[in-house]
């Protein structure tokens, strides 16, 4: 997997002071993507061993509240495979940190579903590393600034932990 940027104090993807990982490869192709350079799988720099040991140690620090994975798509099989152990790893040292997670797919009928592209043989494994998923593509027909975390009013910010509890889809509210 490639990687086109790590961002360090982000405030602006996730809860509280965040470092953001930006993976590379995304195959939505969203209309007025952010950032479609990221679609390139190729793009940006390999994550190495180094790369991990960059963001675990810039997410330490007391007032650093946890980790965003965005992309390009992280559930691209070909990333999930890569960030799973990474995810892994990054419970074990940083148990006290959140994790929220970006993606253009759907998890009700996307992630979840058999037989969907995203979903390969580590899906349910990655989703369960996750505290917080931001699901849907990118729609600038429902794009709306005033939404926190999100571009377009069709997306949703889910609270994957308590999801898991309730057996049910269940929103993230703060």
């Amino acid at each position: 997997m490639n990687y086109c940027e790590i961002k360090k104090f982000d405030i602006a993807n996730g809860e509280g002071v965040r470092t953001t990982l930006f993976v590379s490869g995304c195959t939505n192709h969203c209309e007025e993507c952010f950032q479609p350079e990221t679609w390139d799988f190729h793009y940006g720099k390999p994550f190495i061993t180094e790369t991990e040991d960059e963001i675990i140690a810039s997410v330490k620090p007391y007032y650093v509240n946890g980790l965003t994975l965005l992309g390009g798509e992280p559930f691209e099989p070909k990333n999930q495979r890569a960030l799973v152990p990474f995810l892994h790893r990054f419970r074990r040292e940083c148990p006290d940190k959140t994790v929220w997670c970006f993606t253009g797919f759907v998890l009700d009928t996307e992630l979840l579903c058999d037989g969907s592209y995203p979903r390969c043989e580590v899906t349910d494994e990655m989703l369960s590393l996750i505290d917080v998923l931001v699901d849907g593509r990118y729609d600038r027909t429902k794009r709306d600034i005033s939404l926190r975390f999100r571009g377009s009013s069709n997306q949703r910010i889910i609270d994957l932990k308590e999801s898991q509890k309730k057996g049910a889809i269940t929103l993230w509210e703060r």
